[in-house]
């Protein structure tokens, strides 16, 4: 069995394993924890309106910390964007969409995604360095802050790579691609990177509680 065969097969299969029961068992939790009902009188039942607020207000940066948070949260937003345009209109990737929609959509010229995988791993290294050098991000950074952050760089670093077939030969550099991918599937669920699944829903629970207590979240 060669490289690119592990990981095409056993890897890719295990990582599928391990991200699908990974991600159940968080998302069961978390609703298991939503059915705590508070035993306080409430001072305001809107829970629906006061959710859906703070998944919005929650989206965009508090004005007494706009000015001083601007340069995260719009190099946030711009390597999320980049992130899923390289993954989602990549021509390559189309093959692996169909395969499991069974559809699949227009891609962007590889031009095009090569640039935006360039900037979006120039965005995140920036955010990295960021993390290491200021003072307060360092102190309260865990293990999990950078692991997350460079298994999400591997992805797109191991498939410029392969797309522009520079170091190793073609098929190791597949085989590279793939296993970068593996990885983040495995620690995806376990990582701060669940946050794609878990971060509107824990918004909508924040609002509707503070709701309840008759506090804008």
């Amino acid at each position: 069995m060669t490289l690119l065969d592990f990981a095409r097969g056993p890897a890719m299969q295990w990582a599928f394993v391990i991200f699908g029961i990974g991600v159940a068992w968080r998302l069961v939790g978390m609703f298991l924890l939503l059915r705590d009902r508070a035993k306080a009188r409430a001072r305001r039942d809107a829970p629906v309106s006061d959710g859906t607020r703070a998944i919005i207000m929650r989206s965009v940066p508090p004005k007494e910390l706009e000015h001083h948070i601007v340069f995260q949260h719009v190099s946030g937003y711009a390597w999320h964007i980049g992130f899923f345009v390289t993954i989602l209109f990549f021509g390559p990737h189309m093959p692996f969409w169909k395969s499991i929609l069974g559809f699949g959509w227009p891609t962007l010229p590889s031009e095009v995604i090569t640039v935006v995988g360039a900037i979006t791993i120039a965005v995140l290294i920036a955010l990295l360095v960021r993390r290491l050098s200021h003072p307060v991000l360092r102190v309260i950074s865990t293990a999990d802050d950078y692991i997350s952050v460079i298994v999400t760089i591997l992805p797109l670093l191991t498939g410029l790579i392969s797309y522009a077939n520079i170091g190793f030969d073609k098929e190791t550099n597949l085989a590279l691609h793939l296993l970068s991918i593996v990885l983040v599937l495995v620690w995806f669920p376990f990582g701060k990177l669940m946050h794609l699944f878990l971060a509107f829903p824990t918004r909508y629970k924040a609002g509707a509680d503070y709701g309840r207590k008759g506090v804008a979240a």
